[in-house]
Parts: C-alpha cells; sequence; structure tokens
C-alpha cells in the first residue's frame, strides 16, 4: 500500500483510539512509525528515529519536573490557599479570584492538570463553605487553569509554539497566551453572571483558616522559581535547560524530595506528545499530509475555515487529548489546509485550533473535569456536576467555533 495513504490512516486510527480507550496513543504511534517508516517506505530505523521531537522532550521534561518539585514540597498549594484567602469572606469575589488564581499559577509553568489538581479540592471546600454553586467553583478553576495553558513557559504552551514554528506561523507566543486567555475569560464572565456569582451574599469570616505556615523551603522555592521565570523572560534562556538548573537547586539544598517529583511528572503526556511527533514525522516525509489537510479542505471555505477547523478540533479533543494528539496532528496542517481552502489567515487557523481544542476541556470526559467531579464527595452532587459539566462542556466546540469565526481573523491581525 501507499505508504502515504497507510500513514494517515494510523493516524487516524490512533486519533480514533485516543478517543475510545485508554491507551496511550503515543506507544502505538511509534509502533505505527517504525513499521510504517521501515517496512512500507524502506527507511532505515535512524530515519524514522530523527523525527523524535528531543528539544521538545527536554523543555517538557524540565518545566515539569521543576513544578513537580514544587508540588511535593507543599510550595505550590500554600501559594494558592493565601491567594485564595483574599476573598476575606466575600463570597462574590471567590469564583473571580479561583479564575485568576489558576490562570496565574497555570501561566507560570504547571499547566491546568497540575493546576486544577492542587486547586480544586481546596476550592470546592472553601466554596461549600461559602455557597458558592459547585459547578460555578468547576468551571472557575477548570476555565482559569485553560486559561493560562498556553503561556510561554507552560508545558502545553510550549507544545502548542513548537508546533506552531513548525508549520511556519511561530513568533507570536504573547498573542497565543492572551487570546486563549481572553476566550475562556470570556465565557467564564457568562457563566459567572448566569450563575448569579454577582448575587452571592458574603460569608462570615475568612477563607484562609486553618492554611498550612509557609515555611522557609517554600520561601526559597518561589525565590528559585522566580528566578528561573524572570531568567526566560529577560535574558531569554532555555526554557527546559534553565527549569533543570533551578529543579537540581531545590534538590541540592534538600528543599523537595527528587524521588517524590519523578513520580509527579506527568510521562504519560510526554511520551504521547513525542510519539504522535514521530508519527507526524512520518507522515510529512511520505505525503501523508498533504491527504489529511486534503480531507479537512473539503469541510471548509476561506470564510467559514476559522469557525470549522475550530468546532472539529473542539469535537476531537472532547474526547481525545489535546496536547498529546489534537495540537501535535492539527497545527502542522496549517499551511497545507489554508492552501488548499483557497484563503485564510495561517496564524488565526492556528489560534481557532488552539482555542478550540482547549474550550471543551471542561467535560467530565477530560482530565479537567473529571478532576471536578472527582472533588465533590456526594454521589449525587457528583453525578449532577457531571451531567451540568458534560453538556457545558460538549457546547463549548459549538461556542468556540462561534468565538474563532467572529474573531480569530480580527486578533490575528493586530
Amino acid at each position: 500500500m501507499n505508504p502515504a495513504v497507510l500513514s494517515l490512516m494510523a493516524l487516524l486510527v490512533a486519533i480514533g483510539l485516543s478517543m475510545a480507550t485508554r491507551l496511550n496513543v503515543g506507544v502505538l504511534a511509534l509502533a505505527f512509525a517504525w513499521l510504517i517508516g521501515t517496512y512500507v517506505a524502506g527507511w532505515r530505523v535512524e530515519q524514522v528515529a530523527a523525527g523524535f521531537p528531543s528539544s521538545l522532550f527536554l523543555t517538557l521534561t524540565g518545566v515539569t519536573l521543576l513544578f513537580a518539585l514544587a508540588e511535593a514540597n507543599g510550595t505550590l498549594e500554600r501559594l494558592a490557599q493565601r491567594a485564595v484567602g483574599l476573598a476575606r469572606g466575600r463570597t462574590r469575589l471567590i469564583p473571580v479570584l479561583l479564575f485568576l488564581i489558576a490562570f496565574a499559577l497555570s501561566s507560570v509553568g504547571p499547566g491546568a492538570i497540575t493546576t486544577v489538581a492542587l486547586l480544586i479540592p481546596m476550592a470546592m471546600a472553601i466554596a461549600t463553605r461559602a455557597g458558592v454553586p459547585r459547578f460555578l467553583t468547576a468551571l472557575a478553576v477548570a476555565n482559569g487553569a485553560n486559561a493560562g495553558n498556553l503561556s510561554p513557559i507552560s508545558a502545553i504552551g510550549i507544545i502548542a509554539n513548537t508546533k506552531m514554528a513548525e508549520a511556519g506561523v511561530g513568533g507570536h507566543e504573547g498573542k497565543v497566551w492572551l487570546v486563549n486567555f481572553a476566550a475562556h475569560l470570556l465565557v467564564t464572565a457568562g457563566a459567572y453572571v448566569v450563575l448569579g456569582g454577582w448575587r452571592l451574599a458574603p460569608a462570615r469570616g475568612g477563607n484562609d483558616e486553618g492554611a498550612p505556615p509557609f515555611e522557609r523551603r517554600h520561601r526559597i522555592t518561589t525565590a528559585i522559581v522566580g528566578a528561573w521565570v524572570a531568567g526566560v523572560v529577560g535574558f531569554q534562556l532555555s526554557v527546559g535547560l534553565a527549569a533543570f538548573l533551578a529543579a537540581s537547586l531545590l534538590v541540592l539544598l534538600s528543599l523537595a524530595d527528587e524521588t517524590a517529583a519523578m513520580k509527579r511528572i506527568p510521562w504519560g503526556v510526554i511520551v504521547m506528545v513525542c510519539g504522535v511527533t514521530v508519527l507526524i514525522s512520518v507522515l510529512e516525509k511520505t505525503g501523508g499530509m498533504e491527504l489529511f489537510t486534503a480531507m479537512l479542505a473539503r469541510l471548509a471555505s476561506p470564510v467559514t475555515i476559522n469557525g470549522v477547523v475550530a468546532f472539529v478540533t473542539g469535537l476531537i479533543s472532547s474526547w481525545s487529548s489535546t496536547a498529546g494528539v489534537v495540537l501535535p496532528a492539527f497545527l502542522p496542517t496549517v499551511p497545507g489546509l489554508v492552501e488548499k481552502v483557497g484563503g485564510g489567515d495561517p496564524l488565526a487557523v492556528a489560534l481557532s485550533i488552539n482555542v478550540g481544542s482547549a474550550m471543551v476541556d471542561v467535560s467530565p470526559l477530560s482530565t479537567l473535569g473529571a478532576l471536578c467531579v472527582a472533588a465533590v464527595a456526594d454521589p449525587v452532587e457528583a453525578r449532577e456536576l457531571f451531567r451540568k459539566l458534560l453538556v457545558w462542556g460538549l457546547s463549548m466546540s459549538v461556542v468556540a467555533a462561534a468565538l474563532c469565526q467572529l474573531l480569530a481573523g480580527v486578533t490575528a491581525r493586530y
């Protein structure tokens, strides 16, 4: 069989299995890449392995290790709890603060999954005591975390910007971050108004009761992470390699347990991203990427391309991994898709892929939504939250499509 057709079929099978099974499709993608590259295309194993994204692997591992150490020694938890305590009993501010804290925490490196895992148990406890609806609490935390998920120094932001650069639409890291933030801010503000967040009655007492003390190791960890951020932003240091240096300092100073941190690194996501990237490399070299973009091009026109691509990636992301499957598979198609459709702004299409795939992640079928549901102990209330998040998450594929259709082109030009 033609290696281009076979590699495209392999990608579609991998995407389908990522939606329907618990299999880490990065492992399967590596196997597909080896079989097709070696036994169909006739390449040497070294040629297949050349598609492994070593730079991306180092960056993801360094960043996630650094924040795994900060999580393991309790620094991130203490920072979050003290930030929530700023509400001081003003209940209507709690959802706002939760959104902003999740956004800030996700932006500086941990990403959405780690941020929600850290915040949502505490957020649900505070919200229940203060009378904030669980649904609004879940949306504030999950959307806030997602709003910061594409920052230039977060793991998912690194993936998106790397894939955009490979597709020839790089150099827009700040815009990628801000557009994603604006989209999530808009839908969360709508939820805040519709769900009555502005009408919540004041709670008695503060919200920082029982917060654990901020010790020496937490202060030093905060300073080291802050120095890493300053070095990356102000001095253009390598994000991943500088993170390894910062992580080494934390371990050498006995501020965090390296063994515990290693267990917190999302190795599954890293394998998924790198494995799918290798298969995408085979797809590109065999000509399968042209077939893939031609399929997508049949669904859209130059006028509707932004909305269509946001809708399609949103539906797939509802059941699959945004970082591990959707972004690596769809961002490389941008130049060819614009060419085959006959028009469109490549940057606007890339932004639509980012936003469309991210906004559905509050669904309980995704990790963020599942973490929110898991934070509710009462089974009846948990089922109710599951239902509400499922409806909201799936509806976001339509909302994201509408937003991208209306605004992505305008945003890309400024």
